[in-house]
């Protein structure tokens, strides 16, 4: 584990690993500053000051966004996944208010709707991994006790936002099972019923259904199927027993059957 630094102030170490979470050389943003924050972070070392830290992490959600394939990317997906960390060190110590939780929450969901580079990895740049990011910060927020009903509802219909919106990339990069995750962390909580899921799962079929081989409609379509087909091993074989699994996985199974036309066919 990276020490913590003894020659200099952590705030100046960590304004300078802040700067590089947006650099494009893999080494200096991965192993140099995000592995060293996140460190920190679960071990304490930000305790009395995780609200200001996080609130600068989220700053970082707004550099260049709505850019798309350009560099700017890096500081929004890696300030996202330190902003996570934050988050699970709340959910871990009971650090923060509601009410900077509940901020934090509306700052993720807006940026990862608006993300418009939706790379996974970029050549010698290595990995950008926004949407998975995100996931990872949505997975955190359902596991905060400052979430209630409304505010776990509000996320799943952020991740039917982000895998509805049209795109020209199909997500391979893992997306789809890390937003499945996030998905489930929402359903462990056994807050949401399954008269809220049946509708959002008809959202999700909806938008997975092809009408052109090509295109951001046929990139939309292959992204939500994949997050159902996760969605589904996630809910019947993962270590989570949501309440509503069983009932849930029948509504899964007849969305996929009807998105699906191989799976139609053999009915």
């Amino acid at each position: 584990m990276p020490p913590l630094p003894t020659d200099r102030p952590l705030d100046d170490v960590t304004a300078e690993l802040t700067g590089l979470l947006g650099s494009t050389d893999p080494v200096a943003r991965i192993r140099e500053a995000y592995r060293r924050l996140s460190t920190w972070i679960q071990e304490g070392a930000y305790d009395d000051v995780l609200a200001g830290l996080g609130d600068g992490m989220a700053v970082g959600l707004e550099v260049g966004l709505g850019q798309s394939e350009d560099d700017s990317v890096f500081r929004r997906s890696w300030t996202a996944k330190v902003l996570a960390d934050c988050i699970a060190r709340d959910n871990a110590a009971g650090l923060l208010s509601s009410r900077q939780v509940l901020l934090w929450g509306d700052r993720i969901a807006t940026w990862l709707v608006r993300e418009r580079d939706l790379r996974g990895h970029v050549g010698p740049k290595g990995a950008a991994l926004a949407v998975a990011h995100g996931a990872d910060a949505i997975a955190e927020l359902a596991c905060s006790s400052h979430f209630g009903l409304p505010e776990l509802t509000v996320l799943l219909d952020v991740v039917a936002d982000r895998l509805l919106l049209p795109t020209g990339l199909r997500l391979v990069a893992g997306e789809p099972d890390r937003l499945a995750r996030a998905t489930v962390a929402v359903l462990a909580r056994d807050l949401v019923p399954l008269g809220l899921l049946e509708p959002w799962i008809a959202r999700l079929a909806n938008g997975a259904v092809a009408v052109d081989p090509e295109g951001a409609v046929a990139c939309r379509a292959f992204n939500t199927q994949s997050f159902l087909r996760a969605l589904y091993l996630q809910v019947a074989h993962g270590p989570v027993r949501p309440a509503v699994r069983s009932d849930l996985l029948l509504v899964i199974v007849e969305a996929l059957r009807e998105t699906t036309p191989e799976l139609r066919a053999a009915r």
